[in-house]
């Protein structure tokens, strides 16, 4: 199979299943039903012609509005679309096969977690464990080897666990969320145990770039604000995964 075939399918792949992962993003946290009925205007209410489901395409088209009421689509659709469309195509680049498949399925989960911790602070557990299990299955295409993996797993998740619970004993308050540290764990699965400092590093420097972008635009930022910790781990994970496995490490 011709190696343009990989990151042409996978983007065109990636940009169907961003299409379900955006209306899992914006229903889910109003526990809206994700998979059953027909899709509608949150404006309106009119059912969605086949064409206005097109993937990208529709949103171009309709200029990001509703036909019918005008009400502005939310935009996060055609954003987690786009992104799960680069995401498949820079895996099918970097590594085309079995292992640029497991890349944008890891890539599709990741920007799915970071886009609902963005939005609501929240890690679902069952998103969580999909990634997990699918770092598990992903060892049978993709280095690490197995042992790495687990304990990349288990030194994920307990080392967030240690200090969250440090520091709500010290500081007497929540400092992390709940899910950061299985989220760094079902990472651990993917990198292994060697690559999770790159992975919590990467996280920090664009956390910081963050705050330091926020300042220069003029926004307050106090040390008790909330930061999406989740996101910025799920942000650094996938380029880490993309150098271990294009390098060979």
């Amino acid at each position: 199979m011709p190696d343009w075939v990989w990151p042409a399918g996978l983007g065109v792949l990636g940009a169907i299943v961003g299409s379900f992962l955006a209306t899992l993003v914006i229903r889910w946290p109003q526990e809206r039903s994700v998979v059953g009925g027909r899709s509608a205007c949150d404006g309106c209410g009119r059912t969605l012609r086949a064409w206005e489901l097109v993937p990208l395409f529709s949103a171009l088209a309709s200029r990001g509005r509703c036909q019918s009421c005008s009400v502005t689509i939310d935009p996060r659709h055609w954003q987690i679309e786009l992104g799960c469309a680069a995401l498949g195509v820079i895996s099918g680049i970097a590594v085309p096969g079995p292992i640029g498949v497991a890349g944008a399925v890891l890539g599709w989960l990741l920007l799915a977690l970071a886009a609902l911790d963005v939005a609501e602070f929240w890690l679902p557990d069952r998103l969580t464990g999909a990634l997990a299990a699918m770092g598990l299955v992903s060892m049978s295409v993709a280095p690490p080897a197995w042992p790495d993996r687990v304990i990349g797993g288990a030194a994920g998740f307990l080392s967030l666990w240690l200090i969250a619970f440090a520091y709500r004993r010290v500081r007497g308050r929540e400092g992390l969320g709940g899910g950061d540290p299985k989220l760094f764990g079902a990472i651990g699965l993917w990198v292994g145990w060697a690559m999770l400092p790159f992975v919590l590093l990467l996280a920090c420097v664009i956390g910081l770039a963050a705050v330091l972008a926020s300042r220069l635009r003029g926004q307050a930022v106090a040390a008790t604000d909330w930061v999406p910790f989740g996101a910025l781990m799920a942000i650094a994970a996938y380029p880490v995964w993309l150098v271990m496995v294009a390098s060979g490490l």
